[in-house]
């Protein structure tokens, strides 16, 4: 292990970066696909292709049941070939004759279609139950608090009267029990004065603080609150195999629903979408877990998972969730929907995709370690 560790630190930071990227990002490509292959398995589709990564393959291999596996050289995603998936009348009658009865993808209910491409986001949050739960049968499940360790002199916390020590215990009236429970809640508040109920000394205490904006510049709507403080280091305690489970569902649950508040949050303007990140932060992130070690790197896959999961969930066509939400609309029909509207709305589905992937690496570019970089170059 000392020795991986040596190698490891003894690689500039560019190439940890995109080795962490490639590790972190395949397992998760990997786990979604392989939903999608097992469920169409289960679902009796044949599976004609298995690729980690797009473009040109630099290896393959065709197994028993006809799949061919594929590795990719372009390591940003993945994808499953099901076997018919195209409607007849979308292929020549070559493609048709090569089809085999019974095994097509379009030939099945709208119930087995809607089970295989549903696999796909529900293997990402099987993995970040399993990722969380193997955290916390070895390390241990972080039991922290929202307890203060330093206040930085001078800022909001410093003029309220917070003191290190001190451990919050509601905010506004709302009970929070972790310090991330404070952070999310104070960044949303930017200039907004905050009722805080504090434990000292075995007493409680009520102080006001008005958290100041990170960027004072910003927009009103997308300013980022901070009080100034630290939160104290969170003790560890291994937990058994079943309660290990609980608490990583728990814990999957809990993310989950962290993140579509963001999401409405920022939809709202009460939070910043310069938060919003693609590829390139990513892998900035990636490289940092791994450096600091294999509990931040397996705790970063497990969130991603889950982002993935919920991301693959909205109801965009060309994202599973756009293929359930027509699969809903067919079964509620009776019938699909018309070629010429599923064409439309995947056309306005990928235009969505394009418009939030160009947003999201300039905000990687303008906000992450490649905008610092290029800022510093001009002083």
């Amino acid at each position: 292990m000392d020795l991986l560790s040596g190698l490891w630190t003894s690689l500039p930071s560019l190439p940890r970066t995109l080795i962490a990227f490639c590790v972190v990002l395949g397992v998760l490509v990997f786990v979604h696909e392989m939903g999608h292959y097992l469920a169409a398995r289960w679902r009796g589709v044949r599976v004609d292709a298995f690729s980690i990564g797009f473009g040109r393959a630099i290896w393959r291999r065709t197994d028993r049941h006809g799949t061919e596996w594929r590795l990719s050289w372009i390591p940003l995603g993945g994808y499953v070939k099901l076997h018919g998936q195209e409607q007849p009348t979308d292929v020549s009658d070559e493609v048709r004759a090569s089809w085999k009865p019974g095994e097509t993808f379009h030939e099945k209910s709208v119930g087995s279609r809607a089970i295989v491409v549903a696999a796909g986001p529900v293997a990402n949050f099987l993995l970040a139950i399993l990722l969380f739960a193997g955290l916390f049968a070895t390390i241990g499940k972080p039991v922290g608090s929202a307890s203060i360790s330093a206040v930085v002199e001078g800022s909001a916390a410093a003029r309220a009267g917070l003191m290190a020590g001190d451990e919050i215990l509601a905010l506004d009236g709302q009970p929070v029990s972790r310090f991330d429970q404070v952070q999310r809640y104070v960044q949303a508040r930017a200039g907004t004065p905050i009722e805080l109920r504090v434990l000292r000394d075995n007493a409680e205490i009520t102080k006001v603080a008005t958290p100041e904006a990170r960027d004072p510049n910003a927009e009103p709507g997308k300013r980022v609150g901070m009080l100034g403080i630290q939160g104290g280091a969170a003790r560890f305690e291994p937990l058994g195999p079943i309660d290990a489970l609980v608490e990583g569902a728990t814990s999957t649950v809990d993310f989950t629903w962290q993140t579509l508040v963001g999401i409405g949050e920022m939809f709202s303007g009460s939070r910043s979408a310069t938060e919003l990140g693609g590829p390139i932060r990513i892998a900035e992130v990636s490289g940092q877990a791994a450096d600091l070690g294999i509990y931040p790197l397996i705790n970063l896959m497990a969130l991603l998972s889950i982002s993935l999961g919920l991301l693959n969930l909205f109801p965009v066509p060309l994202l599973d969730g756009g293929h359930l939400l027509f699969y809903a609309l067919e079964a509620i029909r009776g019938r699909p929907l018309p070629p010429r509207a599923q064409e439309y709305g995947f056309r306005a589905g990928f235009a969505l995709l394009v418009t939030l992937f160009l947003f999201a690496s300039w905000n990687d570019i303008a906000h992450g370690g490649i905008g610092k970089w290029v800022a510093g170059l001009f002083g």
